[in-house]
């Protein structure tokens, strides 16, 4: 625990670098950013062995984190080449900065742009992923922005050993060192700080772990947030559904990776379809090791099924759980989605276009997909390289948060002398 004064005069020091970093970061070409993030890549690479030993002494002192924060919390050969693969694909993006993304000329000459801009320092809070550590620094990098990290005390040691290679590649480029800040504590009055005490320092917070640090990002912050509060993500099987095509989606969407907050947790089957459809997807789930729980038309299928109560169609398990119910077709999925789901992500498997048109524009969710696994609600699937989060927010930015999310825009007016009468 760091004492109340040291902490205030390190949380202030990390924001005054930030500030200064920025100003640096927003002079620099696009190519210096790309050099720095390829050098990140290379010392990921040439690291690995020091990161996986840092996120051995996680995993070992995580003893009680459950399974799905384990998962969430492990490092192995293959998730520290995807970091490094992650970074690669954010250098290959197109630069955002100074992006025109309109233009116009008015009668009296006035020549007006819209430019891209960053949106300048941004906090990010995450809980047991290290991997955000990179993520969130190499596309707040690509967007000009510098970042004050903060992550969760189980992922300290990993964060720090990827935070490193980070800085590493900073310098290989020859930009600060604070364009990417890891907050050096694991004391929990740091976020109270990034939430509350840094105003004239920090632009945005972006939060990223459970239900409890969302909530509080959310009541406590005095800078706008971009952030989801929970990912309650519903499949929904139609009358019109390919079983095999079903089973396949509904098994990955659930069980791929269950602590992922595009893991399905709600399985929804046509009524229609109740007697070809329920009772296979069913087994099939239970045959895998998920514990299912449904209605009364789900229980009768096999013993196995535990009855589903009120507080199932509101849960994010992120375990291998999953909540099935029968709903009136198309339109009862729309309407039990609307009821109990987060705007996140939602599936509909059917071969009948007119029903996907009708799912995919009556409901809404960040991302709606047609015959596709939720598990596809990541920002490095949709072509950014990475993603800091999935935003279930309405205004600045939805759904994966990438590098073009990162930035706000300016008005740029050229004249020739003109004034206003």
């Amino acid at each position: 625990m760091t004492d109340a004064a040291t902490l205030t005069a390190t949380m202030q020091q990390l924001g005054r670098d930030a500030v200064a970093a920025q100003r640096v970061l927003a002079a620099a070409s696009g190519e210096q950013r790309n050099r720095a993030l390829q050098a990140m890549a290379a010392a990921l690479r040439a690291h690995q062995p020091e990161i996986l030993a840092a996120n051995q002494r996680d995993m070992s002192a995580a003893a009680g984190l459950g399974r799905a924060g384990l998962d969430r919390l492990q490092l192995d050969a293959a998730r520290v080449e995807a970091m490094a693969r992650g970074v690669e694909e954010i250098a290959a993006l197109a630069d955002p900065i100074g992006t025109v993304t309109a233009e116009w000329t008015r009668p009296n000459g006035l020549r007006f742009q819209r430019v891209r801009v960053p949106l300048g320092v941004i906090g990010i809070i995450f809980e047991s992923r290290p991997n955000v550590t990179c993520d969130a620094g190499a596309l707040c990098l690509k967007s000009a922005n510098a970042a004050i990290l903060r992550g969760g005390s189980e992922s300290h040691n990993s964060s720090v050993a990827i935070h490193d290679c980070l800085v590493a590649g900073l310098r290989a480029a020859g930009l600060p060192d604070a364009c990417i800040q890891l907050v050096p504590t694991t004391d929990r009055a740091a976020v109270g700080h990034m939430l509350a005490g840094m105003t004239e320092f920090i632009d945005v917070i972006v939060p990223r772990g459970g239900k409890s640090l969302i909530a509080r990002v959310k009541q406590e912050a005095r800078v706008p947030v971009i952030g989801h509060l929970e990912g309650i993500c519903h499949v929904y099987v139609d009358r019109a559904a390919n079983l095999e095509m079903a089973r396949s989606i509904v098994l990955n969407a659930k069980l791929r990776r269950t602590g992922v907050c595009g893991a399905a947790e709600t399985l929804l089957v046509d009524a229609a379809a109740q007697r070809t459809h329920l009772a296979p997807l069913v087994r099939e789930l239970l045959d895998a090791g998920c514990e299912v729980r449904g209605d009364a038309a789900t229980c009768a299928v096999d013993t196995r099924v535990k009855t589903a109560t009120e507080a199932d169609w509101h849960t994010e398990y992120l375990d291998a759980i999953i909540a099935v119910k029968l709903v009136a077709g198309v339109d009862g999925a729309i309407a039990h989605i609307a009821r109990y789901g987060s705007d996140h992500t939602e599936s509909i498997v059917t071969d009948d276009a007119a029903a996907a048109e009708r799912f995919l524009s009556r409901v809404d969710s960040a991302i709606v997909l047609h015959n596709a696994s939720t598990q596809f609600a990541d920002g490095g699937e949709f072509g950014m390289g990475a993603e800091i989060g999935i935003s279930t927010d309405r205004f600045h930015a939805r759904g994966p948060v990438g590098v073009e999310q990162l930035t706000s825009y300016k008005y740029v007016v050229r004249g020739s002398g003109q004034v206003r009468p």
